[in-house]
């Protein structure tokens, strides 16, 4: 089992570590094909590669934002994510 973190935010990563998450393996960006049974992978995907990581057994961990729209499409720091709420969330998402 791996854990994958996807973002490729160094605010993100900042955050990450100061909550103490386990990581294995930091990516910026996610080709679905390397993700097994069992594997976690956090990040805030688009829904389609959402669906993909549910789809090859590992489980899906959204990193949850409430961003004012100002903050939108911002390099945050991790005290801005802070601010923003952040949190992680378990989705499984799957395509009908």
């Amino acid at each position: 089992m791996t854990t994958y973190l996807v973002s490729r935010h160094s605010g993100a990563h900042e955050w990450f570590a100061e909550q103490g998450v386990p990581v294995d393996v930091r990516l910026e960006h996610l080709n679905p094909e390397i993700i097994g049974d069992g594997d976690i992978v956090i990040g805030s995907l688009p829904v389609h590669l959402a669906a993909e990581v549910c789809a090859h057994g590992a489980r899906y961990i959204h990193l949850v934002l409430d961003l004012s729209p100002e903050m939108r499409g911002k390099e945050l720091t991790a005290e801005d994510m802070r601010k923003a709420g952040a949190r992680l969330e378990e989705f499984v998402v799957t395509r009908p």
